[in-house]
């Protein structure tokens, strides 16, 4: 499905700040449009939570991108797709969806030792899209597996080069390095924002698949051509249900930039702006 000229604001969405890697992929590639990005902290981290309530929390905030008049959402979050991916297709028919799936099949493709390494969550190795890759794609190939506890959660704090960090994702790989990995799959979209540490301790040798630039040429194919949109210089918004400084103060750091940010709050299941009401 292709959307019409006139629709050229996406929304994006995940439990925290992992999806700004495939926001800035995705601005990189059409810097044209404009994005509202939702991180929806106050329930982060997703990947321990059980699947149904991830899928209720990605109805709810569905319904409010597309109250802000977004046309195309990307589920820029593993656990939220494998949860909910399906759901979201059949509650919002005329609504297309972009999801996350970890890149196994170019990983084993790539692998002279066929033996890779899959870094998520839990519940993104418990759904069922994540077994549907394995048998499609890695039959023959041995396939390592790590939720690196932790990983998250350092990531959200901003604590990119911290000790903590570099010990979990030690702890993670050296394994996979010892039994012959030679390609790592970022199963989360958090895990690209320490994708250089990543690449410090398994070496050059080993080659580490971000699903972000991927994610963005699919939604590229979905959008009207840049010639056929008639402004030059999409904006960026951003809500969270979160800490609203402490997302603020990461941002510089993860996106390049400080957008405008916005405060959402959670209500019998449905998002809605936070508004401070003051005294007359």
């Amino acid at each position: 499905m292709q959307l019409s000229k006139q629709h050229s604001t996406i929304g994006i969405f995940d439990s925290g700040v992992g999806g700004i890697s495939v926001l800035k992929a995705i601005n990189a590639l059409r810097p044209d449009i404009d994005i509202l990005f939702v991180a929806d902290q106050a329930h982060v981290p997703y990947g321990s939570r059980p699947l149904e309530e991830v899928r209720e929390f990605a109805i709810g905030i569905t319904n409010f991108l597309l109250n802000e008049g977004v046309k195309l959402v990307v589920v820029a979050c593993n656990t939220a797709s494998a949860a909910a991916l399906h759901e979201l297709r059949e509650i919002f028919p005329d609504t297309p969806f972009v999801g996350m799936e970890p890149a196994v099949k170019p990983a084993v493709n790539s692998s002279s030792s066929h033996t890779i390494g899959v870094l998520a969550t839990p519940a993104t190795f418990q759904g069922k899209l994540y077994a549907s890759v394995i048998e499609r794609f890695a039959h023959d190939a041995k396939v390592l597996t790590s939720t690196c506890p932790g990983l998250v959660e350092q990531i959200e704090a901003g604590n990119l080069n911290g000790s903590e960090t570099i010990s979990i994702l030690q702890s993670a790989l050296t394994p996979m390095l010892d039994a012959g990995a030679d390609s790592i799959v970022l199963g989360c979209t958090h895990y690209p924002f320490v994708s250089d540490q990543i690449q410090s301790i398994v070496g050059e040798d080993v080659k580490i698949l971000d699903p972000s630039p991927a994610i963005a040429r699919n939604v590229d194919r979905m959008l009207p051509k840049k010639n056929d949109i008639q402004q030059s210089t999409g904006s960026i918004r951003v809500f969270t249900t979160g800490n609203l400084a402490k997302l603020t103060e990461l941002l510089p750091c993860l996106l390049g930039s400080i957008p405008p940010v916005s405060q959402l709050k959670w209500h019998d299941g449905a998002l809605a702006r936070n508004v401070v009401r003051k005294n007359p």
